[in-house]
């Protein structure tokens, strides 16, 4: 009797590009902002040879999951993809990654679970998964294969955490955060904090920073009203977006996390607000993509800027509890993701070289 995932060759794949090999720079060009997600999903709805597909997009990655029922359709995507964010093909190709069949579904069974992440073990990553997968399921873009891919890892990754202890004192970019302010000012109790947008990474870190002891804390976002029901959930203050750059003398830290398609804090208003607190430092831990600190502003006298790779960077400083972890992770995950394979291959279709 045949092995059915022999028929299948290349028919399940994964294409795009991760924190792995991209620096925050790159990864800043091909992010996708929520426009340009639905413009790109549309247009993948109606590529010959596709005939399921998902994207996950994250500050950390963008890969497209799809069923081809023809041999060029991930490349076809890339394409798509390259030509919507003006992306050169050569420069994407030389970090990109392309999985297929067996080799894809033990990848997206690793991001799930956290193994792939950052920060080893990390949970946010399942959330977003989920949200990638539920987007594609309402918009029609998913069917017999990708919905069973997508449930398994769901379940794979729960019971990874379940059974091993890879999430045990993970390090999380909030607390990273807040552990690299309590060095800058010491006890966070007169330290004043300013929170750029009203997103739940952006939460997680004003909560973060409150159960260290931080007293003042105030909200803007773009939108006044998301500012308002935040600020009023953590018992902060609200002020309006535009006064952003006036009041930036007022704070100690400003935590920026909007998904504004540009920098929202400039150099020359740093600057200037610098020369009215010149003995106090200025402490910007940047969480956007595309960043939202102008680079430069980090070049200022006293002056502190922290993006996500840098704060990826001290993480893994504190990952070794969790990496003796990792095989017994792997483990779990090898077993499961074979057999998951084994039973996709059959629900393929039929994979041909002609549109």
């Amino acid at each position: 009797m045949s092995d059915p995932a022999r028929n299948h060759i290349g028919g399940l794949f994964v294409i795009g590009a991760t924190h792995h090999k991209v620096p925050i720079a790159v990864r800043e060009r091909l992010s996708l902002t929520p426009e340009a997600a639905d413009a790109l999903r549309a247009e993948l709805a109606r590529l010959e040879g596709l005939s399921e597909f998902a994207v996950l997009s994250t500050c950390n990655r963008i890969e497209f999951y799809g069923v081809a029922t023809h041999a060029e359709a991930a490349t076809r995507v890339q394409e798509a993809f390259c030509r919507r964010q003006q992306f050169a093909r050569e420069e994407f190709e030389q970090f990109r990654l392309r999985l297929h069949d067996a080799h894809a579904v033990r990848h997206l069974l690793e991001v799930a679970s956290g193994l792939d992440s950052q920060m080893l073990g990390e949970t946010e990553i399942f959330g977003q998964v989920k949200e990638a997968y539920a987007a594609a399921q309402a918009n029609g873009h998913t069917g017999a294969v990708l919905n069973r891919f997508f449930q398994k890892a769901f379940q794979a990754a729960k019971h990874v955490r379940t059974h091993t202890a890879i999430t045990e004192g993970q390090v999380s970019v909030a607390n990273v955060a807040v552990d690299l302010a309590q060095k800058i000012f010491g006890q966070l109790a007169e330290t004043r904090i300013l929170l750029l947008g009203a997103g739940e990474i952006g939460e997680k870190t004003a909560k973060a920073f409150q159960s260290r002891g931080a007293g003042s804390l105030t909200v803007a976002s773009r939108r006044l009203e998301r500012a308002m029901d935040l600020a009023t959930a953590l018992g902060a203050s609200a002020m309006p977006f535009e006064q952003r750059e006036a009041r930036l003398p007022e704070f100690d830290v400003v935590v920026c996390a909007t998904s504004a398609p540009g920098t929202v804090v400039q150099t020359p208003a740093v600057a200037a607000a610098m020369h009215r607190r010149p003995a106090r430092p200025l402490f910007f831990i940047d969480l956007a993509l595309p960043r939202d600190v102008d680079a430069a502003v980090a070049d200022l006298e006293n002056v502190f800027v922290y993006n996500l790779d840098d704060l990826a960077k001290i993480a893994e400083e504190n990952r070794a509890a969790r990496e003796a972890e990792l095989v017994k992770c792997h483990a779990l995950l090898v077993e499961r993701a074979d057999a998951l394979w084994k039973n996709l291959a059959s629900r393929l279709p039929a994979l041909t070289a002609e549109p």
